[in-house]
């Protein structure tokens, strides 16, 4: 059997079945005959480490390019779950070591930074999804949360994807494997994308939309801009080619969406791609809108995915218990507004 018969094709109804217990599982028969299983890239190691102590709790698992915006994701989320970290204490880079992505975890909620574009994302995948595996976690809910650009779409809309679109809109990924190429589908849970649809407020200054990712290979020529150091193509190029994604449903353009999609579908894990647009690209190329506003802007679309958490862990009843739980801090986003005050007068 070839490479391309054996793993191109999508989970079915057999193997979804092999999932009912809600653990992840793994398609790789080589990690059980393994001493120890290293994730390198997140510093971590299955016998070096009690993963299912350190993680079995983890429902959610939030990411997002940078390092710093997951940080601030972390501290957003345990204000908005009210989750106290114990007297002394603070929130931890669990990777720090390895010095390529950083990680930090809010109780239920896994906070990691994927860097930018498909190969970044696709090895934090590997490692998240066994990650997954070796904490024994129950139905994790994977959701990447993001900056685009959008196609007809004015900056500071928060877009929800409905289909990841490779730069040839096939709903796939192609993966290149012992020199033959194949294609996994880039399928996200519709109904996950919905249910986080349904959670936008008519009280939001923005709109919040569902519709279709194109995910390229770079940010310059593969998204049809104007003012990268090559430019082969005129301007009447780009927005022939702009309209033309318009004209097939495609709402946003990114990096790393088809990548995402289609590992979390190979691996039986429910997942949502969360982004708002900088920019509007049949306007221009160049993010011009303010730092205070840019600021402003990628904070929606982690206030969309922090209602649904609050929402699923409400109706398991676990908000409270989260809000219940000791520990002397009130709100961590004052604690550290009070150290960066104390170290001003040391």
């Amino acid at each position: 059997m070839s490479l391309l018969t054996a793993n191109s094709h999508s989970l079915s109804e057999e193997e979804i079945d092999e999932y009912s217990d809600g653990t992840v599982k793994l398609r790789n028969s080589n990690i059980e005959l393994m001493d120890q299983d290293i994730l390198y890239h997140l510093a971590l190691g299955s016998e070096s480490h009690d993963l299912q102590e350190m993680f079995g709790d983890v429902k959610f698992v939030c990411m997002g390019g940078t390092p710093k915006r997951m940080e601030n994701f972390a501290h957003f989320i345990m204000d908005e779950i009210g989750y106290k970290l114990p007297a002394g204490t603070q929130l931890q880079d669990i990777s720090a070591y390895s010095y390529r992505y950083s990680m930090y975890k809010v109780g239920p909620v896994l906070c990691v930074s994927h860097g930018m574009g498909t190969p970044s994302v696709s090895i934090l995948m590997h490692e998240m999804i066994k990650l997954m595996f070796h904490a024994k976690c129950i139905d994790p809910i994977f959701i990447r949360i993001g900056t685009c650009g959008g196609i007809g779409v004015e900056g500071g809309t928060v877009i929800i994807t409905e289909d990841a679109l490779d730069g040839q809109l096939r709903n796939s990924h192609e993966f290149t494997i012992l020199g033959e190429t194949i294609h996994r589908p880039a399928k996200l849970d519709k109904k996950l994308a919905r249910e986080l649809k349904s959670l936008a407020s008519a009280d939001d200054p923005y709109d919040t939309i569902i519709g279709k990712t194109l995910c390229t290979n770079d940010f310059y020529e593969g998204q049809g801009r104007l003012d990268g150091a090559f430019c082969e193509f005129s301007e009447t190029d780009k927005m022939n080619y702009l309209e033309k994604l318009r004209n097939n449903g495609v709402v946003n353009i990114e990096m790393e969406s088809t990548i995402f999609a289609a590992l979390t579908h190979h691996a039986g894990i429910k997942a949502a791609v969360v982004c708002v647009a900088l920019l509007n690209r049949l306007n221009g190329d160049q993010v011009n809108a303010p730092k205070e506003v840019m600021h402003e802007w990628q904070q929606r679309p982690q206030i969309l995915v922090s209602r649904y958490i609050r929402k699923v862990l409400a109706q398991h009843g676990q908000l409270k218990s989260l809000f219940g739980q000791q520990g002397s801090i009130k709100s961590p986003r004052r604690f550290k507004l009070v150290q960066q005050e104390s170290q001003a007068h040391e």
